[in-house]
């Protein structure tokens, strides 16, 4: 990278200076980010269908001449409202987080000094760096560049990019003057370096940059639901609808069963019987559900290292089948080295000064500084190798694979190049045995696992002798260097976690074909020897490639365009691609991919934009583990809705039944205070300790769900159905076998069938922790979790305390005795336990299953 101290111009801000600007032109960031306020947050609250019934059954009991009742009902209402505002507050203050992780970050000159800085706290007259694979994070003048070539395509819609050129200021010391409005000596915020190196003198940010113009536009595009919000929208409403026909149905019924009544009281009860119903059908955690299971687990995976981008990356991480890893250091540990070199003339010495000279002068790639640290321990120093004059340079592409230097050198002219052994024996004068005994050792080296690089010089009579291309030469071969990158430690381990898992781990490389499928047999991948190489698929059709990516899990010799080739095929088979990148040429395959998975040590910047994830440790494991987390993750949503559902059908089937069977209001099991009372103890229970739970003992060796498999398939809602179903029995069977004996005792068939459904609750979070493991091992797991310990706790807590506290005849309720209470302890558990019957015979037969394979 250019060093900017040279610049004495522009030795940039201090602190206190950018201090003073910001506060001028503020952040630099297209639009300032809106804050919703508290009072705007508690109003968005209030009107949610939830809250908006619980202030109608409030003024129904204030219409009804009881105040205390309604004043209850009231502070119950605040109570569930700071609640839900604490819970929105703190997924606020985990998206922010999660923001700032991922934001932007710049190299400048503050204080006369290089730093990493965000770069929204750019401002005008600060000097910036830029780099090959970053995004240009402001509008300015090109003060220094080296082959700065800048795609401004996303402003100006041209696809070629722009090579740009430094500017030199008039006399007066402002800009100089163009006819183009888009101009070669400056940069615009929101492009991307394609390649090469700058130095820019910022001169708008923000909303007075080009980008930040058009960016009140680009936000108001509308933003699509994902499958799984979809999903949740249609299940509530569903209960909706549901709900509008019985609550007519319970209102329609109170009104005739108060016939004797007068019309005020059987319209009073008839709306409270309604409301009732209402409160207790409408599944309001669910929105909340998503929300938060995903902002918390993007939390969660940030903590491990992996940076969550886009909230909707997590609902799919568990559906991956395929999983598409470039071999250097995510397999490897990316630490190369030279382990062997071969001089086609017996001149080692030769062979390595070639290789020196055909590497950059500040090198960047890990091969090439590989390369440099070989010829330090061969005695040949950079000095040497770079004391004379660089005359001219052939370019690596991904298309020729091979690179060169033109020197002045030791007195001659000389040209250094090097590249993959097939292409660079294409400009070598060779003969056919010459050519045969070469790949014969390229072969041999590769096989071993080595990285083979060939390398080839030529001297010149005088400069201009050199050709423009570097496929014109013709170069005499010097011979081959062998670079090994052993395989991370723990590799081998994760790949069989993932085959348990059911999914296919694919290797894409840009090395040969023999090295990618040695170390995929180091690594224990399967079928390392059926190898793709970018040549042929080059002559494959879409079709064709289609049906090979059936069997073959290695390609080598790619170029990006290979990538996104790769994954559209997979895809169309119907598999869930994830895919890592850490170029710039690899920002398109990970946009195509279902999951983007930028590598965050050694990535660019432009590959993190397109990617929904990004790993602070370059590490196979990490994305494996990341993989379990989006499975938990996913698993929790789904434990979380099925809860709700079971919890609601006891609510729901009480407030229904009791009307129906002609039990008077003052006698219903459940009152509109009841049901606030039960929610808050669902609230926290669905969105707190769900959310918390560990991933399940299995949850790795078990095939990926498809990305289409509903939410609650017709299975889990049947299990959740008849859970719910025996809660109700359980509970409003107490309530009403007191109700039958004895009519009088209102209070205390309330307070039992009250008590049964709270305690079940209890016993219903430990049942559904796990859809295999039974309660003694979820118990296991949690048994160190404070927060599952001190919902359990407060819920006993706050049973004693509407039963056995003068709050009790507010809420309709009395003591129960000591036989009563442990009645309804009995009761709770056997409404729930009895699944873990189902569990051990679904245990049995799932090892029967595996002893028979």
């Amino acid at each position: 990278m250019n060093n900017i101290n040279e610049t004495t111009k522009y030795p940039g801000l201090t602190s206190a200076e950018a201090k003073t600007l910001q506060e001028k032109f503020g952040k630099n960031e297209p639009a300032p980010v809106k804050k919703t306020g508290i009072i705007k947050k508690l109003l968005l609250v209030l009107c949610e269908p939830m809250f908006l019934l619980l202030i109608i059954a409030a003024a129904v009991y204030f219409f009804l001449g009881e105040p205390v009742d309604g004043a209850v009902m009231l502070v119950f209402v605040l109570f569930i409202i700071g609640i839900d505002a604490v819970q929105e507050w703190k997924t606020d203050k985990t998206l922010a987080a999660l923001r700032d992780l991922s934001a932007p970050r710049v190299n400048a000159l503050r204080d006369g000094k290089e730093m990493e800085i965000p770069a929204v706290d750019l401002v005008p007259g600060d000097i910036i760096m830029i780099r090959e694979g970053g995004k240009v994070p402001a509008d300015g003048y090109i003060i220094k560049c080296s082959d700065l070539l800048i795609d401004e395509s996303m402003l100006t819609g041209e696809s070629e990019g722009v090579w740009k050129t430094p500017y030199n200021e008039v006399s007066d010391g402002g800009a100089p003057e163009t006819a183009d409005y888009w101009k070669k000596d400056y940069c615009y915020a929101g492009t991307l370096v394609a390649q090469g190196t700058g130095t820019v003198c910022v001169e708008k940010t923000g909303a007075a940059t080009e980008y930040g113009k058009i960016h009140a536009g680009v936000a108001k595009a509308p933003k699509d639901k994902t499958p799984l919000q979809k999903q949740i929208n249609g299940i509530v409403k569903l209960f909706v609808g549901i709900a509008a026909v019985l609550i007519a149905l319970v209102a329609t019924v109170t009104w005739f069963n108060l016939s004797g009544n007068d019309v005020k009281s059987r319209l009073v009860q008839s709306v409270l019987s309604g409301v009732t119903l209402a409160m207790a059908m409408i599944p309001e955690e669910f929105p909340v559900i998503l929300t938060v299971f995903l902002a918390m687990g993007a939390w969660r995976l940030g903590k491990k290292k992996t940076l969550v981008r886009r909230l909707p990356a997590v609902e799919t991480l568990g559906a991956v089948s395929v999983l598409c890893v470039d071999k250097t250091g995510t397999i490897t540990m990316n630490q190369m080295a030279v382990r062997e070199t071969w001089a086609a003339d017996g001149n080692e010495e030769n062979l390595c000064e070639t290789m020196g000279l055909a590497c950059e002068t500040d090198a960047y790639d890990p091969m090439e500084k590989a390369m440099l640290t070989y010829c330090e321990r061969m005695g040949i120093r950079k000095t040497h190798l770079f004391g004379g004059d660089l005359i001219s340079e052939y370019a690596f592409t991904n298309e020729l694979k091979m690179m060169g230097h033109v020197w002045r050198h030791d007195g001659e002219i000389i040209i250094a190049a090097k590249g993959s052994p097939e292409k660079i024996l294409t400009i070598c004068a060779l003969s056919d045995g010459e050519l045969a005994a070469i790949e014969d050792k390229a072969a041999e080296l590769s096989g071993r696992g080595l990285r083979v690089i060939a390398v080839a010089s030529s001297s010149l009579l005088k400069r201009t002798d050199a050709p423009e291309e570097i496929t014109d030469c013709t170069l005499t071969f010097c011979g081959l260097v062998g670079l090994a990158d052993p395989p991370r430690e723990s590799v081998k381990e994760d790949i069989a976690v993932c085959y348990k898992a059911g999914i296919r781990v694919v290797m894409i490389t840009g090395d040969n074909g023999a090295t990618a499928a040695a170390i995929a047999e180091q690594i224990g991948m399967k079928d390392y020897d059926n190898v793709v190489t970018g040549d042929m698929l080059n002559s494959m059709s879409d079709g064709d490639l289609r049906e090979r990516v059936k069997s073959a899990n290695i390609f080598s010799r790619v170029v990006p365009e290979h990538k996104t080739r790769i994954v559209k095929a997979f895809r169309y088979n119907g598999e869930t691609v994830a895919m890592t990148g850490d170029g710039v040429n690899d920002a398109p395959a990970l946009k195509h991919a279902d999951i983007g998975i930028a590598m965050g040590k050694r990535g660019s910047e432009a590959a993190r934009e397109a990617a929904g994830l990004v790993l602070m440790d370059d590490n196979f494991s990490v994305i494996v583990d990341t993989v379990k987390d989006g499975r938990r993750i996913y698993d929790n949503i789904r434990k979380a809705v099925g809860y709700v559902l079971t919890i609601h059908i006891p609510i729901a089937l009480i407030s229904l039944i009791a009307p129906l069977l002609s039990i008077p209001a003052a006698g219903l099991m459940l009152l509109p205070l009841h049901i606030v009372l039960l929610e808050l103890i669902v609230d926290p229970t669905c969105s707190v300790v769900l959310e918390r739970q560990p991933a399940e003992t299995n949850i790795m060796r078990r095939a990926p769900r498809k990305c289409n498999e509903p939410l609650l398939n017709v299975k889990t809602a049947m299990k959740n159905v008849v859970l719910g179903l025996v809660v109700f029995a359980a509970s409003f069977g107490v309530y009403y076998y007191i109700h039958a004996t004895n009519p009088a005792a209102e209070t205390e068939a309330r307070s039992m069938g009250l008590a049964v459904l709270m305690l079940a609750n209890l016993f219903l979070v430990w049942v559904i922790s796990s859809d295999t493991d039974s309660v003694i091992t979820s118990f296991k797991r949690l048994r160190k979790d404070k927060v599952m310990w001190a919902v359990n706790i407060l819920t006993v807590a706050g049973l004693l305390i509407i039963l056995y506290t003068p709050l009790n005849s507010v809420l309709g309720l009395s003591p129960l005795a000591a036989g009563q209470f442990f009645t309804a302890l009995v009761s709770a558990a056997a409404s729930d336990l009895w699944w873990e019957a189902v569990k051990v015979i679904k245990r049995a037969r799932g090892k029967k299953v595996k002893s028979e394979r």
